[in-house]
C-alpha cells in the first residue's frame, strides 16, 4: 500500500493485507443477523456497507494501488454537480437537466490511456460498464476525455438526498468507493443533515474530502464559507479545502466560464501530476476505510453471540412445548386411555358382551371355541373397530399438536425475537397444521397395514384351524386393541389376548405387541415432531453457525495485524 525500497518485502505485505480482506469479506458474508431483536436493523445496514465497500473499493484498490485516483463528485439536490462536472472537463461528458432527480447512473470521466484501470473487474465490480448515456442506476457510463489529466478520474453521482431511494443508493456506494470526496453544496444548501451525515461518515473513515461551494451568489460567500468551515472543524473535517464557484452564465454546452472553475481545476491537475500526493490521499482514504472497518466488526462480534443466544432460547422452546405433549400422546396411545367410548363399543360388538365375557372365568378351551363362535364371520365389525381406533388416535393427536402449538406461540411472543418471526409465519403457526388430520389418517393406517402384515407374517406357518376361523384381519384388530390397551389390563383386552395366545403362543404374541407398540410410536410422535419443525424450521438448521462470531473476530484481528505491519514498513 506504501512505496518500499524492498519490493519483496512490499509485495509479500501486501499479499498478506489482501488475504486478510478476503477472509474478513467471508466473514462478514457467514455472519447474518436473522433474528429480529433491538439494535440489529443498524447492525445489519453496517454490515452490509461493509461487504459492499470491500468488493466496490477496498479489495480492488488493495489490488491496484498504482490506478488512478478516483474523485467522487457527490453532494444535494440542485448543487449543479453535472454542470460542475462538465465544467472540470472543459466539454459536456455527463446530462445536467431540469427535472429532478437529473443524474440517475454513475458516469466516470477519465483520460483514454486510464481506460484499462476501470473495466469489469476493477473498481465498482457489479455495476454494469456502458459507453452511451443511461438511466439504468446499475450502469457506470465510462467517459473518455482528452481534457482530463492522466491519473484522475472524476465520477458525477447522484444526489445524495434524492427523492428515489436506488439514487441515494448508489449515491452512497459511490462515495464509499471514492479515493476523494468533491462534496458539491450550496449557500442554500450547506447546511442540510443527509449531507453531514454522509460527512460524518467520512471523517470517522479518514476519507480525504474537498468541499466546492457552488450557486452562491458573491455577497454571500463570505458568510457561508466561514460558517461552512466551522461545521467543518467541527466534525473532524477541518483540513478538508473549501473551494468557492462563483454564479456565472452557463453557454450554449451547459459550461460555466472556466475562470469560475480555475481553482478547483488548479488543484485537479496538481494532484494528477503529483503521484506522491495522490498516493497520500489514496493511502488516507484506503487506510482509514479499512480502519474503520475492523472496528466496526467488533459490535457485530457481539451481536453474533446474541443471535446464538436467541436461537438457542427460541429453540428451547420449542422442545420444551413439545416435550410434555409428546410423553403425554406417547403414553395415551398405550395406556388404555383409547379403549372407551367408541373404540370400546365396536371391540365389544365385535368378540360378542354378556356371556362371553363373563366367561373368562371358564375352562379356557371352552373359552376358545365361544370366541371363535363370536368372531367367525364378522369382517364389517371387525372393520368398524379398525375405523374407530384411527379416529382415537388421530382425536389425541390432534388435541396435543393445538395444545403444543399454542404454548410454543405464546412463549415465542414473550422471547426476542420471537414477535418477528411468528408475524413472518402468520396466525396459523399458533394452531396445528390444517392437514394434520389427514396426515394423522394416512399415518394410522400405514400403521394398521403393518400390523396386518405382521400378524400374515407371524400366522404364516401357523395356518390352523383357529387361524383360519378368526381371519387374518380379526387377528389384527385383536393385536391393536392390545397395544392401545397396554397394562391397562381392560377385560375386553384380556378376552383379545386370550384369542391371540390361542393362535400364535404367548411368547410370539408379546414379541408381537412389542413390534406394533414400536410402529405406532413412530408413526403418530413423528406427526407431532413435524409439527415442532413448523418452528425450528423459521429459525433454520444453522441460523447462526457456532464458529462465526470467533471467525470474524480473527478475521478483524488478522486485518489489524497487517495494518500494523503496513505501518512499521511506512515508518
Amino acid at each position: 500500500m506504501t512505496a518500499s525500497n524492498d519490493g519483496g518485502s512490499s509485495s509479500a505485505q501486501d499479499a498478506q493485507m489482501l488475504t486478510a480482506l478476503v477472509r474478513l469479506r467471508g466473514a462478514l458474508q457467514a455472519a447474518d443477523l436473522p433474528f429480529d431483536v433491538e439494535g440489529v436493523e443498524d447492525l445489519r445496514a453496517s454490515r452490509r456497507q461493509m461487504i459492499d465497500q470491500l468488493e466496490d473499493y477496498v479489495i480492488p484498490r488493495v489490488m491496484t494501488i498504482e490506478a488512478p485516483l478516483v474523485a467522487v463528485v457527490g453532494g444535494s439536490t440542485g448543487a449543479g454537480k453535472s454542470t460542475l462536472v462538465n465544467s472540470l472537463v472543459g466539454e459536456r461528458v455527463t446530462t445536467p437537466g431540469v427535472l429532478r432527480p437529473t443524474t440517475r447512473s454513475a458516469v466516470l470521466v477519465h483520460h483514454p490511456d486510464d481506460a484499462h484501470w476501470f473495466g469489469q473487474d476493477r473498481l465498482l465490480p457489479d455495476l454494469r460498464r456502458v459507453e452511451e448515456a443511461t438511466d439504468d442506476p446499475t450502469a457506470l457510463q465510462l467517459v473518455a476525455s482528452e481534457r482530463m489529466p492522466q491519473g484522475l478520474a472524476l465520477v458525477d453521482a447522484p444526489d445524495v438526498d434524492s427523492v428515489e431511494q436506488r439514487n441515494r443508493e448508489l449515491a452512497a456506494q459511490l462515495l464509499a468507493a471514492a479515493d476523494l470526496w468533491l462534496f458539491v453544496t450550496s449557500a442554500a444548501r450547506y447546511a442540510d443533515q443527509v449531507p453531514w451525515q454522509h460527512l460524518r461518515g467520512a471523517a470517522d473513515r479518514a476519507t480525504a474530502v474537498a468541499v466546492i461551494l457552488d450557486r452562491t451568489p458573491a455577497e454571500a460567500v463570505e458568510t457561508v464559507s466561514t460558517h461552512l468551515a466551522r461545521m467543518l472543524a467541527s466534525r473532524g473535517l477541518k483540513d478538508s479545502p473549501i473551494f468557492v464557484v462563483h454564479e456565472g452564465p452557463i453557454d450554449d454546452d451547459g459550461l460555466l466560464p472556466p475562470g469560475h472553475v480555475a481553482d478547483v481545476r488548479g488543484w485537479i491537475d496538481s494532484l494528477a501530476a503529483d503521484s506522491g500526493g495522490r498516493a497520500v490521499v489514496v493511502k488516507q482514504t484506503l487506510d482509514g476505510a479499512i480502519r474503520s472497518m475492523t472496528h466496526h466488526t467488533y459490535p457485530l462480534v457481539e451481536a453474533l453471540g446474541a443471535q446464538q443466544r436467541v436461537a438457542a432460547g427460541l429453540r428451547e422452546a420449542v422442545v420444551e412445548g413439545y416435550a410434555a405433549d409428546r410423553d403425554d400422546t406417547a403414553a395415551g396411545l398405550v395406556d388404555g386411555r383409547l379403549l372407551r367410548g367408541e373404540v370400546l363399543a365396536r371391540w365389544q360388538d365385535f368378540v360378542g358382551t354378556g356371556d362371553l365375557l363373563r366367561s373368562l372365568d371358564q375352562k379356557v378351551s371352552w373359552l376358545r371355541d365361544r370366541v371363535v363362535n363370536a368372531v367367525k364371520g364378522k369382517p364389517q365389525q371387525a372393520e368398524r373397530v379398525v375405523v374407530a381406533v384411527e379416529s382415537a388416535i388421530e382425536l389425541l393427536v390432534l388435541e396435543h399438536a393445538e395444545r403444543a402449538a399454542g404454548a410454543v406461540a405464546t412463549r415465542w411472543a414473550e422471547l426476542p425475537g420471537g414477535p418477528a418471526l411468528l408475524a413472518q409465519a402468520g396466525p396459523d403457526l399458533g394452531r396445528a397444521s390444517r392437514d394434520l388430520r389427514r396426515r394423522a389418517e394416512r399415518a394410522v393406517r400405514a400403521w394398521q397395514e403393518e400390523v396386518g402384515a405382521l400378524v400374515r407374517a407371524d400366522g404364516a406357518d401357523k395356518r390352523s384351524a383357529r387361524y383360519l376361523a378368526f381371519g387374518a384381519g380379526g387377528l389384527a384388530v385383536s393385536l391393536m386393541v392390545q397395544v392401545i390397551a397396554g397394562a391397562s389390563q381392560h377385560e375386553s383386552a384380556a378376552l383379545g389376548r386370550q384369542l391371540l395366545d390361542a393362535v400364535f403362543g404367548e411368547a410370539e404374541v408379546t414379541a408381537m405387541v412389542r413390534s406394533a407398540t414400536a410402529s405406532l410410536h413412530e408413526h403418530v410422535l413423528g406427526l407431532l415432531d413435524a409439527e415442532s419443525e413448523r418452528f425450528t424450521g423459521l429459525l433454520g438448521a444453522d441460523a447462526v453457525p457456532d464458529g462465526a462470531a470467533e471467525a470474524l473476530r480473527e478475521a478483524a484481528r488478522r486485518v489489524d495485524d497487517a495494518r500494523f505491519a503496513e505501518s512499521q514498513r511506512g515508518a
